[in-house]
């Protein structure tokens, strides 16, 4: 949170934050209801155990709650809270010991460069008969492409605020979106039979 907001901040962020603040009757309730999706899909694809991700969850809003006097409407309130999401999650992961990042996502990209990035998420997504298939493919992913992936195709945040939100450069976000679609294609080609 010490890095500085890239997303606007909304208005309706600027009433939402000072209604909480002044603790008008079923703020918190509403700005939790507002953000819940975007904490629990952050925080479950990192952790992938429900309850820990439940626990988690509750740690994330319970820091937003005493926090929120130090939000600066430098950027909208969901980076704000993702990055907080973000930050309990990788210290979550760092006391169990695992990996945020997996030894083989920084593997070498010269076959990458063979790869064509023209693989369609939203597509496969939406075929009915995929999202198990595409469920189980996101969840083999290193805790930091699952997130990725989440935030960018799932929370449709914008690269520059995932950045801010994981505090990766913008480039290395792109290139873990990168490697994770190329795996996500790799998986369905193989389930469905489509060989590159």
């Amino acid at each position: 949170m010490s890095e500085p907001c890239i997303s606007p901040p909304m208005k309706d962020d600027r009433a939402m934050v000072q209604a909480v603040l002044e603790r008008a009757p079923g703020a918190f309730e509403r700005l939790v209801v507002q953000h819940k999706n975007l904490v629990w899909h952050m925080v479950y694809r990192m952790v992938q155990h429900r309850d820990d991700a439940e626990e988690l969850s509750q740690e994330v809003f319970l820091r937003v709650h005493q926090k929120l006097h130090q939000f600066r409407y430098d950027c909208a309130l969901s980076t704000w809270i993702g990055t907080i999401a973000f930050s309990i999650a990788t210290r979550y992961l760092q006391r169990k010991r695992l990996p945020l990042i997996e030894d083989n996502d920084d593997a070498d990209g010269s076959i990458l460069e063979r790869v064509g990035d023209d693989f369609d998420l939203e597509s496969a997504n939406a075929d009915r008969q995929l999202n198990a298939h595409v469920a189980a493919a996101i969840d083999k992913l290193s805790p930091i492409q699952r997130t990725l992936v989440t935030l960018y195709h799932l929370e449709e945040t914008s690269l520059l605020d995932i950045a801010a939100i994981t505090n990766l450069p913008e480039g290395t976000v792109k290139n873990y979106l990168f490697r994770a679609r190329l795996k996500l294609r790799q998986a369905l080609e193989k389930h469905i039979g489509e060989f590159a």
